[in-house]
């Protein structure tokens, strides 16, 4: 048996507590993600993992040490790491001849490889060489991604999926002005994505609303899918299946369209309309002859039924 896949009881407070967060819960923890460098990573991918680490500050793990392993043929150590780290993301950084600047981005599903894509990366600027004012650590970023191809293609589709996952951050219930502080934008476009970071600033424009500028923050990349690796629908469908304690109850009898107005229905006896009041107008006031005929009808039946 595994050393970490082995029941451990605690013998310290710390421990218990240590081994309470990890628990399964319905609410989940925010996803950290670890970033790892091959045997063979080269300056640029090993600036990349760190200007990643940047952006991800504090829900991720820089492994500054190499390790010698090929995610495509096993991913043995990438279950062991994620683990031990306690990590559902990870981006791994490699270079050689046949594949230059490599960079394989993918998460995990019960310490399992769900599903990975690489990237190749032909371009890139750091962080450092863009001399701007930075976001502050641990700032919530808004994704933006243009291009038919990640509505169409399925391999860009589920590209699309995996950053939304990987850059999101944490889940907030409620979004202030001032809290809007940077943008990552995605494009794909002639088979390459490219990969930008802006800062957000609040201009006076005179009314409530202020003016917003887009100023490029860094890291700026280039990039071209390479080799992918999917997970099934069966196991992508098991993997996003919601507990029955977070499903919203159905109420019976109330809907909602597309814009989130409610309707409802309400089931009523049947009404007798002639029994319906009505407003009262002199033009309908029925006259002393028609009254009479009335009467005299409903005498006759009553006559008839006795």
């Amino acid at each position: 048996m595994d050393a970490l896949d082995r029941v451990v009881k605690p013998k310290t407070k710390r421990a218990k507590r240590f081994l309470e967060k990890r628990e399964p819960k319905l609410s989940e923890n925010v996803k950290n993600a670890m970033l790892i460098k091959g045997g063979n990573a080269n300056l640029l991918v090993t600036q990349v993992l760190r200007d990643v680490y940047a952006l991800k500050k504090p829900y991720g793990v820089l492994y500054k040490k190499k390790n010698i392993t090929r995610p495509f043929e096993d991913q043995t150590s990438l279950e062991f790491f994620s683990k031990k780290s306690d990590c559902s993301l990870f981006m791994f950084g490699s270079h050689n001849k046949k594949r230059p600047n490599n960079l394989v981005i993918g998460r995990m599903y019960d310490f399992h490889v769900l599903d990975m894509i690489e990237l190749g990366i032909e371009k890139f600027v750091s962080l450092k060489d863009i001399k701007n004012s930075k976001c502050p650590e641990g700032t919530k970023p808004m994704l933006i991604f243009a291009g038919d191809d990640f509505d169409v293609t399925e391999d860009y589709r589920r590209l699309k999926n995996l950053l939304i996952d990987f850059f999101r951050g944490p889940t907030v219930s409620n979004i202030r002005l001032a809290g809007l502080e940077y943008v990552l934008h995605f494009t794909a476009l002639n088979g390459k994505i490219y990969f930008r970071s802006y800062k957000l600033l609040l201009k006076k424009s005179g009314c409530k609303t202020p003016r917003i500028e887009l100023e490029e923050m860094g890291p700026s990349l280039d990039l071209v899918l390479r080799r992918t690796h999917l997970a099934s629908d069966d196991l992508y469908r098991l993997s996003m299946k919601m507990p029955k304690a977070l499903k919203p109850k159905k109420k019976k009898n109330v809907s909602h369209d597309t814009f989130g107005t409610t309707y409802g229905r309400i089931h009523m006896q049947k009404q007798d309309l002639s029994k319906l009041q009505t407003r009262k107008m002199k033009g309908l006031k029925k006259r002393p002859a028609e009254r009479i005929t009335e009467d005299q009808e409903k005498k006759s039946k009553r006559i008839k039924k006795n």
